[in-house]
């Protein structure tokens, strides 16, 4: 390697390494949609002469990197990056470096590396190669047409095949396919991958995704076999809220003919290539084994239809029809940027029960979004059905009045002869017990297993403490989550609806992004988004939208305003300007839309579907509280988001550099501060309505003025009292109110909270058996049963947001704004609720964040751990700050430790530090 800087570029004893080489957020990827893809890397302390147990070096931090990229691993390892080397760059980024080097075109496959140079400008050991290739770019670069069978839906799945020969052996293979519809490929009688129900939902008419899949090993010299099933899925199928919208029908909603595009390349071992594309020579048959399958209605498989071989060489396909070629009305082809969806975890029922002769109810202990793959000895023509619920009622059988008309049926008929097995492939269900019937006995747990899927998105947080109730919580929150990552962020997996609400993961967004890294997965849904905002700026209130005219699912405050927000959680967490790039017009768009109907600066009009604080305490069906004491007025919750989306216009403007459009909306956002202001808070502070809801909103988004806090935190308190000391929040303003609890110095109130088992609660929703969070605090009421069906909902992640409380509060983790994707962030963990411990870690995209605190005999520890090339402020919760050690040693005399004015409520030693390890005890009463 040339030296290219300091050091001769040898390698020396540096104390960093690189790793967790990212391209576009993902790793390896098979298809990047640019020519310019963005490269990231991770910091880890080296530490050559000290055993693994041994502490981490501190203050490490990057002081330059090289990145190399070549055409080959064998270029790459003779470090001669024949396509990039960008040369000692002096900086300490390790996110988003775009590539810099020779032009890429389609299908371009590269390696590359980075080497980092440390503190002590010591060179460091190169990464561990890692790879990314360019999708196919444009329509020229694809030779596969589309084709399908010629006509409508309401067919049984098509299968369809093609045979080709390879003359010499495979060196690559990559296989590119996609659909309008859902599918699945399949190469000489093996599945292709792993990812279920491809290509995932997009707006259609303006992006369809495309997945590519490396067959190598599937391929031989010879006779090959290619071939594909075909479902309905969100294009053709069923879609949720059909029946209410305008002008649709149930199905067909984007089209009503399924489509399938493939194109497989091969390079050969002698250098020459081949290409097998979807066309005319491919062949289809409807009599396959699935008679039906729909997301919402469910899978109908007849085993005796099953065809040995069909996807093999050799088969006889005489019988079958040639498949027709098409030219769909769609848009444009793009590689998925996102994780595709797996199947994650397998779930082995904890009993079988048999409520009524003949029917057996199996429980999986924990509702999944998913299907049951089912064991099983049957007569030939023997019909089994799995009918799949959240709930049971009190007599065992299941509760399926909340599905509304999804069936959420599985059927299968059994070929007899054997032991048999099923498992659908393009449907799936909101679950955690299912029904069975037609069997001759009772099925055994091992027969039944429910396989769990979702957005396969990396674990990054985890929470654990002292409580077990709050440990239960935790999971709910994660399993619901889960379940409702369907390439999307759906309200519900399992009623006929499943939509993208922009209102839930504006709310859930940060609380998804401590559980799970949803950089790409997020970047991915605000395209649908955008891609379905309608002229005139309004956001959709879920999305993709398929139906038209927007008019009743559009415009309503706090989910319109998603598509502001989410955008910003994303720079926060990941400090990607790209997003916001991508994100600023359509934002504007929305902001410019309320302004024109708005010019006084308060939001009356055009407020569409006003949903407000959604399921908040008025809207209990089992009365114990006081009406009309909960509901924040809709021009005051609109008015709000009205500021923070033109606040967050402005921030957005500074980051990408328009200083002109930063002070408009700044100005703006002013305006609507003081209109605010003047319209709805009087001279006690008190702010219109008087609830929980409008002082938490008023005191969480930061219009209020800083003066007017602890009134309006006072207030906020007073409204418990007619609520029993509980929550009469909704989907919107609930983890507001715990925040502000715990910023303004009552987190005991907010650990009690968290705690109560009576209703309405989260612990109570546990105590009925919950293993997810509920879309009502009233779901179920022990003594008078169920909630309205027509909305009941329990695995819906709105009020779960307060996962966010718990990262915040119980482990003390803040980003900061001022240096986004974790560069700098604040420990300041809050113990209370007479928890002993807590322990936690956040994998930032920096590298992995420590928490564990401890109360003992008078005294607490702290240990935390900051990855290298960041920086922390770290709060010691103590009211005697000279009673503080680290290490054993005073803290405020050690010369690592930057002693800091506490800011908070809450007494603590404040300290600013490097990255390291660091074991910080305290005096605590």
């Amino acid at each position: 390697m040339s030296a290219n800087g300091r050091n001769g570029g040898q390698t020396g004893p540096g104390s960093l390494r690189a790793g967790d080489l990212r391209c576009e957020y993902l790793v390896n990827p098979l298809a990047v949609q640019t020519q310019r893809p963005r490269l990231s890397w991770r910091l880890e302390a080296v530490c050559a002469d000290s055993p693994r147990s041994a502490p981490r070096p501190r203050g490490l931090r990057q002081r330059a990197y090289r990145i190399l990229v070549a055409s080959s691993p064998a270029l790459l390892r003779a470090n001669q990056a024949d396509l990039w080397d960008s040369g000692r760059v002096e900086s300490d980024t390790s996110l988003h470096v775009p590539y810099a080097g020779r032009p890429l075109r389609s299908r371009h496959r590269c390696f590359w590396t980075v080497r980092v140079w440390d503190q002590e400008d010591q060179a460091c050991e190169p990464a561990s190669p890692a790879e990314f290739s360019v999708g196919l770019l444009g329509p020229r670069d694809w030779q596969g047409r589309w084709i399908g069978i010629g006509q409508d839906i309401q067919h049984p799945v098509p299968l369809l095949r093609r045979e080709f020969t390879l003359d010499g052996r495979v060196k690559r293979a990559v296989l590119y396919a996609t659909a309008l519809g859902v599918y699945e490929m399949r190469c000489n009688g093996k599945r292709v991958g792993d990812a279920v129900l491809a290509p995932e939902w997009t707006s259609y008419a303006k992006r369809v995704q495309y997945q590519a899949y490396d067959i190598t090993k599937l391929l031989r010299p010879g006779a090959n076999a290619l071939g594909a099933l075909l479902g309905d899925g969100w294009y053709a199928g069923r879609l949720g809220l059909a029946h209410i919208a305008r002008d649709c029908h149930w199905r067909g909603i984007y089209g009503r003919r399924t489509a399938l595009r493939a194109q497989l390349h091969v390079e050969l071992t002698d250098g020459s290539e081949a290409v097998v594309g979807t066309d005319g020579d491919w062949r289809f048959t409807l009599d396959g084994a699935i008679l039906s399958s729909d997301l919402l209605d469910g899978e109908h498989y007849d085993a005796r239809r099953e065809m040995d071989g069909w996807d093999a060489p050799g088969f006889d396909d005489s019988g079958w029809a040639g498949a027709i070629p098409m030219r769909p009305r769609c848009g444009a082809l793009v590689a998925q940027p996102n994780e595709p969806m797996r199947v994650l975890a397998d779930l082995t029922p904890v009993s079988v029960r048999e409520p009524k002769k003949g029917v057996y109810v199996l429980d999986l202990g924990q509702e999944i979004a998913g299907w049951c793959r089912l064991r099983l000895r049957g007569r030939r023509g023997q019909v089994i059905r799995l009918r799949h619920c959240e709930r049971v009622g009190d007599d065992g059988m299941p509760y399926v009045d909340n599905l509304r008309i999804a069936p959420n049926l599985d059927t299968y008929i059994c070929r007899g002869g054997g032991v048999e097995t099923f498992e659908p492939r393009f449907t799936y269900h909101g679950f955690q017990y299912v029904e069975i019937t037609g069997l001759d006995r009772a099925p055994r747990v091992e027969d039944v297993t429910g396989r769990a899927f979702w957005s396969a998105c990396r674990p990054t947080g985890s929470i654990e403490c002292s409580d077990p109730l709050l440990n239960r919580l935790a999971s709910n929150i994660v399993w619901t989550q889960r379940d409702n990552m369907p390439g999307i962020p759906t309200d519900c997996p399992q009623r006929d609806e499943r939509c993208g609400w922009t209102g839930d993961i504006q709310v859930f967004a940060q609380t998804g992004i401590y559980n799970m890294d949803l950089a790409a997965f997020l970047t991915k849904w605000l395209r649908d988004l955008s891609d379905d905002q309608a002229e005139d700026g309004r956001f959709p209130d879920f999305a993709p939208h398929p139906f038209e005219p927007h008019a009743r699912f559009s415009g309503a405050p706090a989910w319109g305003d998603a598509g502001t927000i989410v955008p910003w959680r994303i720079y926060q967490n990941y400090a990607d300007t790209s997003v916001l790039s991508e994100a600023y017009e359509p934002a504007r768009r929305w902001v410019d839309h309320i302004t024109r109907h708005n010019p006084d600066g308060l939001w009356v009009k055009e407020r569409r579907h006003d949903y407000g604080d959604w399921l908040n305490a008025d809207t209990f069906k089992f009365d114990r509280f006081p009406r009309g004491l909960a509901r924040v007025p809709g021009e005051v919750l609109a008015t709000v988001f009205y500021w923070q989306s033109t606040d967050i216009l402005a921030r957005m403007a500074e980051q990408l550099g328009n200083a002109e459009h930063a002070a408009h909306y700044g100005g703006l956002a002013s305006r609507i501060r003081r209109a605010f202001h003047d319209a709805f808070v009087d001279s006690d502070v008190r702010i219109q309505g008087d609830t929980q809801a409008g002082y938490a909103l008023a005191l969480g988004s930061g219009i209020l003025d800083a003066s007017l806090h602890a009134r309006a935190f006072d207030h906020m308190v007073r409204m418990f009292e007619p609520f029993d000391g509980h929550l009469s929040t909704g989907f919107i303003t609930t983890v507001h109110a715990m925040n502000m609890l715990t910023r303004f110095g009552r987190s005991e109130q907010a650990y009690e909270l968290t705690m109560r088992r009576t209703f309405p609660s989260w612990g109570y929703t546990i105590e009925q058996g919950g293993t997810t969070i509920w879309e009502r605090w009233d779901g179920y009421v022990a003594g008078k049963g169920f909630q309205d069906p027509g909305m009941n909902s329990f695995c819906h992640y709105a009020i779960g947001a307060v996962g966010e409380w718990m990262y915040r509060t119980m482990l003390g983790l803040h980003p900061d704004e001022a240096n986004p994707g974790w560069k700098h962030f604040t420990i300041a963990p809050v113990p209370g609720g007479g928890l002993s411990w807590v322990q936690g870690r956040y994998e930032s995209i920096r590298g992995p964040i420590d928490v564990a605190w401890r109360v003992r005999g008078g005294r607490l520890s702290l240990n935390v751990s900051v990855p290298p090339n960041t920086t922390a402020t770290i709060h010691v919760p103590t009211s005697d700050p000279a009673s503080v050690r680290e290490g054993g040693r005073a803290a405020d005399r050690l010369p690592h430790l930057t002693p800091l004015p506490s800011t908070t409520a809450h007494p603590a030693a404040v300290f600013r530090v490097g990255s390291g390890e660091y074991a910080f005890t305290a005096a605590v009463r």
